[in-house]
């Protein structure tokens, strides 16, 4: 005769070790994604006029920059949010090391010919502002990813292996807008976004773009984060967490 000593609850969502080749390659690509966005960002970039004289205000980094937190989305649901938030702040090391890297290069004397003088302005005037970019990105990536990544584990707790296209959209609507909104706010003047007007602009587009792109890429993200589970060795099945029956 078999006796309840507990009763049983759900099965505890699984996540692989984050100590893997897998995950230190994904975690190498979104570093490299954040350094270089956070260059491009320097640049603003006007798309259009659209239709009439509309045009889109926007950065040189819109284009990249959504593949970060899609490889966020894949960590998050992989390996888990500890390991999702080691992926954030390193990313951000290797962007504060490219800023005084580049502070040490700017600082550096140069040839003074007008062929020298004129590269040392150029790199001053693209490299420079890098800074307040980083500090920008630095905000609003850790408070969207850790949103982003805070609402996908929460929502695999509930869901477990489940319905993976809705937790990555609606973690995704969550992360960007806080992102977008804290990101555009210091970046904005940087890149000489200073009216009203194109402050919303920059904000909007900025937010659908992003929102839409990783919205498109969640089949292919979700193709990815299946392949990853399939071949991670540590990522086992759902167990109870509850006492068995005796």
């Amino acid at each position: 005769m078999h006796t309840q000593t507990g009763a049983a609850t759900a099965p505890a969502p699984a996540f692989a070790a984050r100590g893997s080749s897998h995950y230190d390659i994904i975690l190498t690509l979104m570093c490299v994604v954040i350094v270089i966005s956070n260059i491009g960002a320097t640049k603003g970039v006007v798309l259009g006029p659209i239709f009439g004289d509309f045009n889109i205000v926007t950065d040189g980094g819109f284009f990249l920059f959504p593949v970060a937190y899609i490889l966020g989305d894949v960590i998050s649901e992989v390996y888990g949010f500890k390991a999702a938030r080691r992926a954030i702040f390193t990313g951000f090391a290797m962007a504060a090391l490219a800023v005084v890297s580049f502070a040490v290069i700017i600082a550096l004397p140069g040839f003074d010919d007008d062929y020298g003088q004129s590269k040392q302005a150029a790199l001053e005037m693209a490299l420079g502002p890098v800074w307040r970019i980083v500090l920008a990105s630095l905000l609003g990536f850790v408070a969207g990813q850790m949103l982003n990544s805070w609402v996908l584990v929460r929502m695999k707790q509930k869901f477990r292996e489940r319905a993976l296209i809705g937790r990555l959209m609606a973690s995704t609507g969550v992360g960007e807008f806080a992102d977008t909104l804290i990101f555009c706010i210091i970046a904005a003047p940087v890149i000489g976004i200073t009216d009203a007007g194109g402050f919303i602009n920059y904000v909007i587009f900025g937010f659908v773009y992003k929102t839409l792109v990783e919205f498109l890429f969640v089949p292919v993200t979700a193709l990815v984060i299946k392949a990853i589970k399939k071949r991670e060795p540590s990522y086992t099945a759902p167990v109870l967490a509850g006492p068995p029956e005796n």
